[in-house]
């Protein structure tokens, strides 16, 4: 039952690289909580947001398989916030005390909701320059619960959870897939109701991206044939959205590939992240980049331009 929390790579993650807390807001219940990894000279680090019911150690993979690739990875965890203007404006304090001027954002679900309506919010003053979007959707209104949002704050934890879980798989799904969904469930039971609430809030509220905004932003949509929370209709109106954006998909990995089929995302990532070696906006450590790749890059974004 607990496979992922008691493997040696889970322990191995928990062990080396510490969990910090910070705090940006001036109400000091507002906790940051991030695992951040890599060489500190990069400027400009991927960081995981996660879904409604996971917390910063879910990507735990990426981290390990990332930072030992030469690139600086962040994966963090909210604080509660109970709208998406409050939310963007603590994440903006957050990169502000990291001293972080641009990322890369990758987010699962509700996280990358949450991506997406950040990199709308700061497109005047760009901060995001590229989006992995895993299993997301762009328009609250998918969930039929917009009109619940405002009273998650009222609901015991118990039938809050009972939501999340009936997104979960049910029937059967390999041993992999199986391991993923207990592990997904011991993080939502580590949630508070508060928490939980919030997320929920912030995942039904009335709102949808608006992608004229974020139209010069780099995007990878990463979504699975099997069965998952969200439907066909809201990940065709995910391709409608983005219709430039790279595609990653995965013949399996229902609701958590990041868990279930780690060594296929971490390629993807890696694919999306490539795009940005040899420029000031790579995510990874120059000196972890051969001379051969960033000449074959340098031609690459030579043509780019000659076409333009």
């Amino acid at each position: 039952m607990e496979e992922i929390r008691v493997s040696p790579d889970y322990n191995w993650f928990r062990s080396t690289v510490p969990l910090k807390r910070i705090i940006v807001d001036d109400d000091d219940s507002k906790v940051w909580s991030l695992y951040d990894a890599g060489p500190k000279n990069i400027r400009c680090p991927i960081i995981f947001l996660p879904p409604v019911s996971g917390t910063a150690d879910v990507f735990f993979q990426q981290v390990l398989a990332l930072t030992g690739w030469g690139y600086r990875v962040i994966s963090l965890q909210y604080p509660i916030y109970w709208d998406l203007l409050e939310f963007c404006d603590g994440f903006r304090k957050l990169l502000d005390h990291l001293q972080l001027d641009k990322i890369h954002l990758f987010g699962a679900s509700l996280g990358g909701f949450l991506a997406q309506k950040f990199a709308e919010y700061t497109h005047k003053s760009p901060r995001v320059h590229s989006l992995i979007l895993c299993n997301s959707f762009s328009d609250t209104s998918i969930f039929n619960q917009t009109w619940t949002a405002n009273s998650f704050w009222l609901m015991p934890a118990f039938m809050l959870k009972k939501i999340v879980l009936g997104n979960f798989a049910t029937g059967p799904v390999d041993p992999k897939m199986a391991h993923a969904i207990d592990f997904m469930v011991d993080r939502l039971e580590s949630l508070s109701q508060s928490e939980l609430a919030a997320r929920l809030t912030l995942n039904c509220q009335n709102s949808y991206v608006e992608p004229h905004k974020i139209k010069d932003v780099a995007v990878t949509i990463m979504d699975v044939f099997d069965q998952s929370a969200l439907s066909h209709e809201a990940k065709e109106e995910m391709y409608k959205l983005y219709p430039n954006a790279r595609r990653a998909h995965l013949k399996t990995g229902g609701n958590f590939p990041y868990l279930c089929r780690s060594a296929e995302v971490n390629l993807y990532i890696q694919i999306h992240l490539r795009q940005f070696h040899g420029t000031r906006y790579a995510a990874i450590d120059p000196s972890m980049v051969s001379t051969e790749e960033l000449e074959v890059q340098k031609t690459q974004m030579l043509s780019t331009i000659n076409k333009q």
